[in-house]
């Protein structure tokens, strides 16, 4: 199959495609899709894609959808990833600012509870340490660290 294949140079962007033998040209589908999407309009593209900030994210944090209540930029009111078109623009926008606040400190605190529980970990396997070198000491006979 790929003996009937040829590589040619995509008609808009010159990147190199394969296309059939009896084939004169193409075009690549990076172009077919961006020619597409060229087509719709404004209200049609943002349906398709969502509305978007200036860098092309959608804004919001993640577990938004499992928020017991998300209001979007808009006033879009959401109760655990259902949108309640009644609410729209009844409720004050969720600071996402104050959320990132919150998960980090969160994270901080866990942080220090994890390595306070390795050092109190790290302080009883010392003490068993010493306690099994005893324990060992007393079945060898040598008591008070003297031979017997």
């Amino acid at each position: 199959m790929s003996e009937n294949l040829q590589t040619v140079e995509c008609n808009d962007c010159g990147r190199f495609m394969s296309i059939g033998h009896s084939a004169n040209g193409g075009i690549c589908s990076t172009c077919t899709q961006k020619k597409c999407i060229g087509l719709l309009t404004d209200s049609e593209r943002d349906k398709l894609f969502g509305e978007k900030s200036g860098n092309g994210r959608i804004v919001r944090p993640r577990g938004w959808k499992w928020m017991a209540e998300f209001v979007d930029g808009d006033g879009t009111v959401w109760h655990k990833g259902v949108e309640q078109p009644d609410l729209n623009g009844q409720r004050p926008i969720t600071d996402i600012e104050a959320l990132r606040a919150k998960r980090k400190s969160a994270k901080e605190t866990s942080k220090v509870k994890e390595q306070a529980k390795l050092l109190e970990m790290a302080a009883k396997k010392k003490e068993l340490k010493k306690a099994i070198a005893a324990q060992k000491d007393f079945l060898n006979h040598n008591v008070g660290g003297k031979n017997a």
